[in-house]
């Protein structure tokens, strides 16, 4: 997910990213989604709660970093 915000919105653009080589890296975005400010932090607040409900059930969720990709997988 790419994001991109200004005044009025937040711009929430789904893709895939993948790597042929080690130097090229093809994005294929495929649906962007605006939210309203508000719309954004109700989603936000969804998926904490989704989140905190899933590692309380099956643990911790440990991200691995991914430095200078700019995209959250």
């Amino acid at each position: 997910v790419q994001i991109r915000v200004n005044l009025w919105d937040f711009f929430l653009m789904f893709g895939n990213i993948s790597q042929t080589a080690q130097d090229s890296v093809h994005i294929h975005n495929f649906q962007g989604v605006y939210v309203s400010p508000q719309q954004a932090k109700a989603l936000l607040n969804v998926l904490q709660q989704n989140v905190s409900q899933y590692e309380s059930a099956f643990g911790e969720i440990r991200l691995e970093p991914r430095a200078g990709t700019g995209f959250v997988q």
